[in-house]
């Protein structure tokens, strides 16, 4: 077999736009989720019924609190350079 042809694997975030953290091995350093197992209504058991435009607005709420998360990485990935 070939030396070195490996990616490295190393220790990773996995993120939740709710705030969980996931620590695990990865061959990228960190992930952004939108939804996660903690405030995902089929693992919590608390599932809410609501119109639709309110299910829109949630989702436009949690795509603005990934896209924050993932703004701050890239910022925080430019200043390492």
């Amino acid at each position: 077999m070939k030396a070195d042809i490996h990616p490295k694997y190393l220790a990773a975030e996995i993120r939740c736009a709710c705030g969980n953290v996931i620590t695990t091995r990865s061959t990228k350093p960190t992930t952004i989720l939108g939804i996660c197992n903690v405030c995902h209504p089929f693992y919590t058991g608390t599932q809410k019924f609501v119109d639709t435009a309110g299910r829109v607005d949630k989702f436009q709420q949690r795509m603005v609190k990934t896209q924050a998360a993932q703004a701050a990485q890239a910022a925080a990935g430019k200043k390492k350079r």
